[in-house]
């Protein structure tokens, strides 16, 4: 076991494989709060997918074995360091998809085993929340916001490794609703980015749509009977013009923001009692949807109400990165929780162990 150190220098490798994204960065802690990207490198794999509507799995696999090694190169190259210059090597265990997990965990292992160095097997999920403190210099608590592939929840960040579950997806994750919407409607893959550009034109009044949850006592979400809504409304309306998609986005997008600001209100009461009214009162949002801009102002003005402050990382630092993965095993390394070589890989790792399922929400609890 490693000595706890939280103010320790260290220099990390960070690789992240989960999904469909290969990805490497190293990064420099110089202490805590305070840290520095040296590189990172993403390889999307967007155009291998676009034809299927979604990520196959078997092709990104594929796809990270193939550039792997070559963009761990390149980003020991662009940070001017050498392998001995490292202090670990962090690696995605999960969650994701399987076999993208292992390609990326297995290359971890092999590094740290040929160079003597630390293994640390991060959660994908816990990278996107301790991103704040590599961008932000901001550390545990706060109350976090999790908008990540298949995980939507509202979380307590109580320190590294250290999460409470006050909410989660009870059926889709937002980023899924966000694609389901736009491959229902005829818009190209990712749905996301499609369906944010095409409801900046669009009229967000003219379609009724629910806001499932509102109002409710735990802030879980549910996201299914709105994309069904959505789809009944497009059949009533078919055949669609272009402002009648527009519009359909519009009243999506902003159903979803009421529905994220109810959610989110109910939490940050529950963050208040959990740690005394006292509680410095911040809110993060992480993940890919963190970038959708009419979802980031609708935060903002729930926190000017609520007297908190709102910090979301760069766009580019919100998507599947390595340099998040580096920052969070240099979080893990200082604290002394490493990994040995038989740590498996996982397709499902909540960061609350101990959160009662919620009913109804399989295995998105």
């Amino acid at each position: 076991m490693i000595a706890i150190d939280n103010n320790r220098k260290v220099r990390i490798l960070g690789i992240e494989t989960s999904c469909d994204e290969t990805a490497a960065g190293v990064v420099l802690r110089r202490r805590a709060g305070q840290g520095e990207i040296l590189s990172n490198l993403v390889r999307t794999q967007l155009d291998d997918h676009a034809a299927f509507g979604g990520v196959v799995p078997e092709i990104a696999a594929r796809a990270h074995v193939e550039v792997l090694d070559v963009l761990i190169k390149q980003a020991m190259e662009e940070a001017g360091v050498s392998w001995n210059d490292l202090d670990g090597v962090a690696a995605t265990a999960g969650p994701g998809l399987l076999g993208g997990v292992l390609v990326g965990l297995m290359t971890g292992k092999a590094i740290a085993a040929a160079r003597n160095l630390p293994l640390i097997a991060v959660n994908h999920l816990e990278a996107h929340a301790l991103t704040v403190g590599l961008t932000d210099g901001i550390e545990p608590p706060y109350l976090l916001l999790l908008v990540s592939g298949g995980h939507t929840q509202l979380l307590i960040v109580r320190d590294v490794g250290a999460f409470e579950r006050l909410g989660t997806t009870l059926d889709d994750a937002l980023g899924e609703a966000f694609d389901k919407t736009a491959k229902l409607l005829g818009l190209p893959y990712p749905g996301g980015p499609e369906v944010e550009k095409h409801a900046r034109v669009g009229d967000e009044a003219r379609f009724d749509l629910p806001r499932p949850m509102v109002g409710r006592i735990d802030p879980h979400f549910s996201f299914a009977g709105l994309k069904t809504a959505l789809r009944r409304r497009a059949e009533e309306t078919a055949p669609l013009s272009g402002k009648d998609i527009a519009d359909l986005c519009a009243s999506f997008q902003r159903a979803v923001c009421d529905v994220i600001i109810d959610r989110t209100s109910t939490a940050m009461a529950l963050y208040e009692t959990a740690l005394g009214e006292g509680v410095e009162r911040r809110l993060v949002v992480a993940g890919g949807v963190a970038a959708n801009q009419a979802i980031g102002a609708s935060l903002e003005q729930l926190c000017r109400t609520r007297g908190y402050a709102l910090h979301v990382p760069p766009a580019a630092l919100c998507t599947d990165n390595g340099a998040m993965i580096a920052w969070a095993g240099a979080e893990r390394l200082v604290r002394g929780l490493v990994d040995d070589f038989t740590v498996p890989a996982r397709a499902r790792w909540p960061l609350d162990i101990k959160a009662a399922p919620a009913i109804g929400a399989g295995v998105k609890a």
